[in-house]
């Protein structure tokens, strides 16, 4: 079991991530692209098991490391201090964020594929991906909890896998193979297991502000690993 979690990009998933990992005994090592002083208060509030580094050294850090960071910029992962690690790729493809990549809008590769050939010497596992950063911690239970939630991976290497899998036990999630980093298109924005399940309808007319509000003081919806299971078969992909 990994004992330091590397982190490089620490906005709304890589924060989350972060305050899971602290809660489970691990120590985390953050970074971004902006330097360790803009992560100061993110830290102070982590405690001891935290602290800011660049995103070299919290690769080198790492037993695991977490990647996440606008996919625009998935080419800026430092891939030599990465070498031999195993990366969780929590990058998601926003064509309206991260304008036009090659190879993606044509389907002819997944975004984790595409990550996969930038990080040659790395391991990289796809999960992270399909839950917003509020119910990421809002939902994590203890193992063997009736109401723990699952959260789906893909990976080319098991090994690698087995290492994410048991991250994720204990942060608080089980996990559901979903098979390659060829299949990750089955954890894409707009497939049915794509933050939605975890969220929960919200209330219709609610204005922005409402919304919100909403949002923060939603719990979320257990989505059990059967569920993830059902949702990630169900996806269909359009090229």
């Amino acid at each position: 079991m990994a004992k330091t979690l590397g982190i490089i990009g620490s906005g709304m998933i890589g924060g989350a991530v972060a305050r899971l990992a602290v809660a489970a005994g691990l120590d985390v090592v953050l970074s971004n692209s902006r330097g360790p002083k803009t992560l100061i208060g993110l830290v102070d509030e982590l405690g001891t098991q935290a602290r800011a580094a660049t995103p070299a050294e919290a690769a080198r850090a790492g037993d695991l490391v977490v990647a996440a960071v606008p996919l625009k910029a998935y080419d800026r992962l430092p891939a030599a201090d990465l070498a031999g690690r195993t990366v969780i790729d929590a990058m998601v493809f926003h064509p309206q964020r991260d304008g036009a990549v090659a190879g993606l809008d044509t389907g002819e590769l997944t975004s984790s594929a595409l990550v996969q050939r930038h990080l040659a010497g790395s391991r990289v596992v796809k999960t992270f991906a399909t839950i917003d950063f509020h119910h990421l911690v809002t939902l994590a239970r203890p193992a063997g909890a009736t109401d723990r939630s699952a959260l789906p991976v893909a990976g080319d290497d098991s090994a690698a896998n087995a290492q994410v899998i048991a991250l994720l036990d204990a942060l608080g999630y089980d996990a559901v193979d979903t098979g390659t980093l060829a299949d990750s298109w089955r954890l894409a924005p707009g497939t049915p297991a794509y933050v939605q399940p975890y969220m929960g309808e919200r209330p219709q007319g609610l204005s922005q502000e409402d919304a919100q509000r909403w949002f923060f003081a939603s719990q979320g919806v257990p989505v059990p690993a059967a569920r993830v299971k059902e949702l990630t078969d169900a996806a269909t992909r359009e090229n």
